[in-house]
């Protein structure tokens, strides 16, 4: 394995680790390439924009947000725990997202911390012309805290990415994005 697929896996186990003291009873990481994607989660997941535009796009709508989690962390950054869903009510997205909310206008930092609007959303809204970089591909085998979050079964097979999102040249967000077995 590559030091970058090994950072990616380091990336994901680190944001799990914000909410899941057991990484291993949350869910198996491996890294992926695009070729493995099926062809409804690479159109998901193998690229670098917004997470919250593809899947809108994919689902023919706009998506919902459900906060499981909160917490500032102790380095001062935000972080969520959320689930995304479509319009018609299904679980879609897992994701964890961790914030330098520092780095952003006191209104952007209120609209997040609202907790009604999915992330891509608010940075969309708000002009931000932000990157999604150092985007990693991972197979997700799902364990049974992820499964009792997002309704799967225990051992389903899904893919994800973490990904950073910069501004003005720095990374400030740090995010994993697993899309729920079957939505694809």
């Amino acid at each position: 394995m590559s030091g970058t697929a090994d950072q990616g896996l380091e990336r994901a186990l680190g944001l799990v680790r914000v909410f899941h003291a057991d990484t291993e009873r949350f869910a198996g990481f491996a890294s992926a390439s695009a070729e493995e994607l099926p062809p409804g989660q690479h159109t998901l997941l193998a690229h670098s924009s917004h997470m919250t535009l593809a899947m809108e796009r994919f689902h023919g709508g706009p998506v919902g947000l459900t906060v499981v989690s909160r917490r500032d962390t102790q380095d001062g950054r935000y972080a969520r725990e959320i689930l995304l869903t479509s319009q018609d009510g299904r679980i879609i997205q897992y994701g964890i997202v961790r914030i330098d909310l520092g780095s952003l206008a006191i209104t952007t930092q209120a609209a997040i911390r609202l907790e009604s609007e999915p992330l891509g959303r608010i940075l969309t809204t708000a002009g931000l012309l932000c990157e999604v970089h150092d985007v990693k591909l991972l197979r997700v085998a799902v364990g049974p805290e992820c499964a009792a979050l997002v309704g799967s079964s225990e051992g389903a097979e899904t893919f994800g990415r973490v990904a950073t999102i910069g501004l003005d040249g720095r990374a400030i967000i740090e995010l994993l994005e697993i899309v729920v077995p079957g939505t694809a």
